[in-house]
């Protein structure tokens, strides 16, 4: 058997396990660079556990306030939460992938995973149901939302609307 270095599937394995053992603090520390510049291609890759929703909305909330888009907080927050919790809970897979984007009058907020099933909104039909609303939430809070299948797995992204300063 090869070394770690000579097989990219033990080489992913081993920074997944140790992506698993940071904890919210430190991938908070550790990707807001990465998030904070909007031209940024990459994704921050976050272990698919309920936790991760919480370091994702940390980290959304901290680059909106650096973009000093504050009416945009709680929104950003809310929806980032969503997205990922979402992502974690339906799409089976070991990471999901949290990426933000700005351009003008737009934010967007985009969550990928290894699922290739689209969402759909349901609209829940008991109340006080404690699933079923995710999809609910990110449509009456974005200005827009949707996803887009990636060669392996999909986007799910919503949008917010924003005022730019005048310079």
């Amino acid at each position: 058997m090869g070394a770690v270095g000579d097989d990219p599937s033990a080489a992913l394995a081993l920074a997944l396990t140790e992506l698993e053992r940071l904890t919210a603090g430190e991938l908070e520390q550790a990707f807001f660079g990465l998030l904070r510049d909007p031209a940024a291609e990459d994704e921050v890759r976050l272990p698919s556990r309920p936790e991760s929703a919480r370091v994702a909305r940390r980290l959304v909330v901290s680059v909106l306030r650096a973009w000093e888009l504050h009416h945009q907080l709680e929104a950003g927050e809310l929806l980032t939460g969503e997205l990922v919790a979402n992502a974690v809970r339906h799409a089976g897979g070991r990471t999901v992938g949290l990426k933000l984007g700005r351009r003008q009058g737009w934010v967007r907020i985009e969550v990928r995973d290894s699922s290739r099933a689209l969402p759909c909104l349901i609209v829940a039909s008991e109340r006080g149901a404690q699933n079923g609303h995710g999809l609910v939430l990110v449509d009456a809070v974005a200005d827009r939302w949707g996803a887009d299948l990636m060669p392996r797995g999909k986007a799910v992204w919503c949008e917010l609307k924003v005022r730019e300063r005048a310079a």
